[in-house]
């Protein structure tokens, strides 16, 4: 069975949808954030529409980091119908859903019909919101953060921050964005100054890339398989090497550049409300 919305939240969407038929369709936003991003449209990508009909009227826009279930009731009883989200809705990189599929997944049967029964469609802007300039998802964080004074200006992943021991920075970046399980390679009392941020998922060669720098003491990233960065950190740390890692989990070291996405979307679609739906962490610490 599909979970119902309130009655209240139906009748706000039904009456979007009368007020919005001649509005503008989901592939009709698509266009314009193709001619507004700055860089050409390349192909192939993974970002397209991962679900519902591009031909649907758009009542509402949520952006979001990932369009999880969750996520999707919340944008629906907000009368948004449109969801673009920076990381993928069906459980891989790419969106395969074929062997989920034959294998009659009832999870993701459950979340399909919920998009079909609610006239949703999930769009994924991931490559070109990196590829926009600044980085759509690098400003947001930095922004989030409020290191802009520290950014170096020709690398603006690079940061010279004010001396403080690891344990001190990771501790504040933990509260600043609301962090449930980040975990830390390296010394606690290790002096940083020299900070690194590649949110998100961007592999162990180029955070290692970028931990092998002289201007790079601390990585803050978003996540990596435990046996690569994870390792080679520790591996450094052994020989005493002024190096660490910061593990932040994957949505909130990328969430506050979707924040971003709602408000640069503003800026040339008028026609629809358009807001930020923070995805929930998944993580809990067990007591």
């Amino acid at each position: 069975m599909i979970r119902r919305l309130p009655l209240a939240a139906l009748l706000l969407q039904t009456t979007l949808c009368a007020q919005n038929q001649h509005a503008l369709t989901a592939q009709q936003v698509i266009e314009l954030i193709q001619k507004n991003v700055g860089v050409p449209w390349a192909t192939p990508t993974v970002d397209t529409i991962k679900a519902g009909d591009p031909n649907e009227p758009v009542t509402g826009i949520a952006t979001t980091m990932m369009a999880t279930l969750d996520v999707l009731e919340r944008a629906s009883a907000e009368g948004k119908n449109l969801v673009i989200t920076h990381e993928p809705t069906f459980y891989s990189h790419l969106d395969k859903t074929d062997k989920l599929s034959e294998q009659h997944d009832s999870v993701l049967a459950f979340k399909e019909a919920f998009i079909r029964e609610h006239h949703m469609v999930v769009w994924r802007f991931h490559d070109h919101w990196h590829r926009h300039r600044p980085d759509g998802i690098l400003k947001g964080m930095v922004d989030a953060l409020g290191w802009q004074k520290y950014q170096d200006p020709t690398n603006p992943s690079l940061f010279v921050m004010p001396p403080a021991s690891l344990d001190e920075l990771a501790t504040r970046v933990k509260h600043k964005l609301g962090i449930v399980a980040m975990r830390v390679v390296g010394n606690p009392s290790l002096t940083i100054t020299k900070v690194g941020l590649i949110p998100g998922a961007a592999g162990s060669e180029t955070q290692i890339k970028a931990l092998e720098r002289d201007d790079v003491e601390a990585l803050f990233i978003g996540e990596v398989p435990e046996w690569e960065t994870v390792e080679y950190v520790a591996d450094a740390a052994t020989e005493n090497k002024p190096k660490a890692l910061v593990m932040m989990t994957h949505i909130p070291s990328e969430q506050a550049g979707m924040d971003e996405c709602a408000t640069w979307l503003k800026t040339f679609i008028s026609e629809v409300p358009i807001s930020f739906v923070p995805a929930q962490q998944p993580f809990w610490l067990p007591q």
